[in-house]
């Protein structure tokens, strides 16, 4: 990392340390030396920086939200963004560590709303204990110092998301390019009806999830793209022309 980085916030917990870092008019969020979980620009806390979470955007050419559940804050970028520019939605957000909710409330504008709850846990309590209800979309993000959390590809995890999505819901995984293969796709192929993924230059494997078919046509699906690109202000188009369909 650049020797300009200025330490702002540390903290301590079970798994290790939390800390944000600025680096002129960006701020980092970190879990140790040379890592970078997420980032902001400070004048705009909805331009998403990273190419991962811009990618998992993507699941809203398929479908329309309105409640979300996300496992796993960060920073909150993707978060921030869905609350400014989809006022419809409605979202969950459970995170493990109370240092991470901390720094996203006081460091990266996540917003205090009614339309924005956070939830401090671990998300499979979360998800066995909100047994009756439904999301319209789960974006599952999990990771840690030591990268991700295997829980978010266990079967058990993906069996209980797929339970408390709605029957034409969706499930977003952020998985690294490592688990790409058949192993998970055979998993979730048992459950969902429809199932595409995408690669990034970051190293991340995006999958998409579908409890019922995208029925959209090609030339439909690029004109969900061009309104929701004009809806965020930035483009997905490197995602899209990525995409792959399994299912």
């Amino acid at each position: 990392m650049s020797r300009d980085l200025r330490e702002i916030f540390r903290e301590y917990d079970q798994y290790g340390v939390v800390s944000v870092l600025e680096e002129g008019n960006r701020r980092i969020l970190s879990f140790g030396d040379g890592d970078e979980q997420s980032s902001m620009l400070k004048g705009d806390a909805t331009a998403l920086q990273h190419e991962y979470t811009r990618a998992m955007l993507l699941v809203l050419a398929f479908t329309e939200p309105r409640k979300v559940l996300s496992l796993g804050l960060g920073a909150g970028g993707l978060n921030s963004c869905l609350h400014e520019r989809f006022p419809d939605i409605k979202q969950q957000v459970v995170e493990l560590r109370p240092a991470v909710i901390t720094a996203a409330q006081r460091f990266f504008q996540l917003p205090r709303s009614r339309r924005l709850e956070v939830h401090q846990m671990d998300a499979a309590d979360y998800l066995r204990e909100a047994a009756s209800i439904r999301f319209d979309t789960i974006f599952s993000d999990m990771y840690g110092p030591e990268g991700m959390d295997e829980q978010q590809i266990d079967p058990q995890f993906i069996e209980r998301c797929a339970d408390r999505l709605k029957a034409n819901g969706w499930l977003v995984l952020n998985c690294w390019r490592e688990h790409e293969g058949s192993e998970l796709i055979n998993l979730l192929s048992g459950l969902f009806a429809d199932i595409r993924s995408c690669t990034t230059s970051e190293g991340n494997w995006v999958i998409y999830a579908g409890k019922q078919p995208c029925e959209a046509s090609a030339s439909q699906l690029r004109r969900n793209l061009k309104a929701l690109e004009r809806q965020l202000g930035f483009s997905l188009n490197p995602s899209f022309k990525r995409l792959r369909n399994y299912l």
